[in-house]
C-alpha cells in the first residue's frame, strides 16, 4: 500500500492551497480517507476526513477554510485550503485505516508567510 501525497509549498497568508494524496494498494473507494497536519513541536491532528460514500468532517479550527473531496476514479483524496494563515504551517499527511490496515502517505511540507 502507498499514500503519495503532493501540493505542499510556501503561500502568503490568506493565499490557497490544493493537496492530493493518490493511494494504490487498497480499494480505494471502499475506505475512509483522512487529511492530518503535524507543526513543529505539536502533535500530529486530524483535520478532515472523508468516508467512502462521500460524507466529511473537519475539526473546528479548519472549518469554511478547508475542503475535502475525493476522486475514486482517480483513487485519489483532495485537500482544499483557503484563507491559509501562518499557524497552518505544518506537515501535511494522508491517511487512511481499517479493521486490520493503518496507513501514512509521506507527508507534504505546508508553509505559510505572514
Amino acid at each position: 500500500v502507498q499514500l503519495q501525497a503532493s501540493g505542499g509549498g510556501l503561500v502568503q497568508s490568506g493565499g490557497s492551497l490544493r493537496l492530493s494524496c493518490t493511494a494504490s494498494g487498497i480499494i480505494f473507494s471502499s475506505t475512509t480517507m483522512g487529511w492530518y497536519r503535524q507543526a513543529p513541536g505539536k502533535r500530529r491532528e486530524l483535520l478532515a476526513g472523508i468516508t467512502s460514500g462521500g460524507i466529511s468532517t473537519y475539526v473546528d479550527s479548519v472549518k469554511g477554510r478547508f475542503s475535502i473531496s475525493r476522486d475514486n476514479a482517480k483513487n485519489t483524496v483532495s485537500l482544499q485550503m483557503n484563507s491559509l494563515k501562518a499557524e497552518d504551517t505544518a506537515i501535511y499527511y494522508c491517511h487512511t485505516e481499517g479493521r486490520r490496515y493503518n496507513y501514512w502517505g509521506q507527508g507534504t511540507l505546508v508553509t505559510v508567510s505572514s
